[in-house]
Order: C-alpha cells, then structure tokens, then sequence
C-alpha cells in the first residue's frame, strides 16, 4: 500500500483540484474520494464497490475506473451550460460515469445511453439504479448506420467495439442509426464509439443541426488521416466551432513514431464542438 508521502500528495491535489472548481458542486467531494487511487492495484475481473456522492459505484476495471473519474469529475471534461431539462444522447456510456455526471449538473435532463458491452451495460444498469436517476433510458445497443446486428468485440473495458466481421471472441449486438435519434433538438450529443464515429458522422452529418453541443472521441491510424479531414470538414459543414484535445498520447516523439502502448490506434483525440 502507497506510504504517507503518497496520501500527502494526493490531498495536495485535491485541495488544488478544489479551489480552481470554485462554486462548482464537485467542490463538495470528499477527501476519502480520493482513495480510489488505491483501486490502480486491485485486479481487473471482479466486481468491485466505490463510493461516489454517497452511493455505491459498481466497476470492474480499476484503471480505467481511475482514469473516467479524474476526466469526468475533477477535470470536468463534459461542463457546459445547457437548459434546466435538456435531452441528452450519449453514445458509449460505459459504466455510466458521464450519465452520472450530467444527471448531478441536470437533474431534469432526459437521457439515452448506448452501452453494447455486456459487462459494461450491467454495470452501468447497477449504478444508474445504485444513484437511483429516473427519465434515464439505458440500451444495450450499438451505435451504427443502420438497424442491424454486428459484430462486436466484448471486452469489458472502455476497448470493446464494432467489428466488420465474425472472429473469434466476437458476438452479435443489435445496432442501432442514431440518425432516427436526431427527428428532434438534441442539447448535448456524446459519441465514443471506438474506431466507428467517422461512419456514424458522414451518416448523420446533415441532421447535425439538431445538435447543440457534441463531443467526439475520435480514433483513427495515419492511414486514416484523410478520414479525420473529412471529420473537421463535417463539424464545420454543420455550423460548429470545435476545439481538439489529446484523449490518449500515443506517442513521445511523433516524427520518430515509436508508441508508448500497444493501442491499435494512432490518433485517439476529445474533439468539443459547440456553437457560438
């Protein structure tokens, strides 16, 4: 277990953490919060508990765990100002932290979440129960150009995804076109789909003037580059101002192109459109 020093910094880091949110409700986060550090050296498998915001949380992967809860609450990657009811779609809600997040900011707020993963829609099931969020449609379903069944790699984790064709480990998830989902205004579209957003975007391009805010996990290789042009080319075609943030840094020295994991991608970026 982690010495003094290490808890010492850890509540260093809160105390900034917590001045620079400010009037923000996440200031009211408690110390043992924190404590989800520890959880980097349990094994990944097992159902594991954390408490948040005086509920359990329900989780498998502890990394990944760790890493979702500093983007989504302490870095707040999802702030924004939206109507007291908005509706929401979020595309790859995993356990469900992003739904938990945006909940506690709208409690009115309709939501859609999208989660193909077996394991991950359990979870994320058991904590929208476990935080006790109604007007919160949870389906298991993939994000897709059509009503269909694919292919899909079930990991568990934050990796699982579509794939083209049958192999070995994959199963059959129905899908489903987020294009029938944008006949209305959507107030935020989320779509972290792991490698299928630039389809999903060419196929819902001219509806995205339903959208007032989205965010985009994009991943692609050097192969795909032209595909990310397309991507930009899309966002702006539909009115919308964005700003890029790394999601991954997958490499140190990009002109020497020497990875730093073994990640299949080799662009993983938070693209933030928004309108103004």
């Amino acid at each position: 277990m982690p010495g003094n020093s290490f808890l010492q910094n850890i509540s260093k880091g809160i105390s900034l953490n917590l001045k620079r949110l400010g009037s923000n409700p996440y200031k009211k986060i408690n110390l043992n919060w924190f404590k989800i550090k520890y959880y980097k050296h349990l094994p990944a498998g097992k159902i594991k508990t954390h408490v948040l915001f005086g509920k359990p949380l329900y989780f498998t992967d502890s990394i990944q765990l760790v890493n979702g809860l500093e983007e989504i609450f302490i870095e707040e990657m999802y702030r924004q100002e939206l109507k007291a009811n908005p509706f929401i779609i979020d595309c790859g809600a995993n356990i469900g932290l992003s739904v938990i997040y945006m909940k506690r900011l709208y409690p009115n707020a309709e939501m859609i979440a999208f989660e193909p993963d077996e394991t991950n829609f359990q979870l994320l099931s058991k904590n929208i129960a476990s935080f006790g969020y109604s007007n919160v449609d949870l389906r298991k379903e993939a994000i897709w150009i059509e009503n269909t069944v694919l292919q899909f790699s079930s990991q568990g984790t934050m990796t699982s995804k579509i794939e083209m064709k049958a192999s070995a480990g994959t199963i059959d998830v129905q899908a489903v076109r987020l294009r029938d989902l944008l006949d209305r205004e959507v107030d935020f579209l989320k779509i972290d789909i792991e490698g299928a957003e630039y389809k999903v975007l060419c196929d819902i391009a001219d509806r995205l003037y339903q959208v007032k805010n989205m965010f985009l996990e994009y991943h692609g290789t050097f192969a795909q580059n032209k595909e990310l042009t397309a991507v930009f080319e899309m966002i702006s075609g539909a009115g919308f101002n964005y700003y890029i943030k790394e999601a991954a840094t997958l490499f140190d020295y990009p002109f020497q192109r020497v990875k730093k994991s073994d990640i299949e991608y080799d662009v993983q970026l938070n693209i933030f459109c928004f309108r103004v």
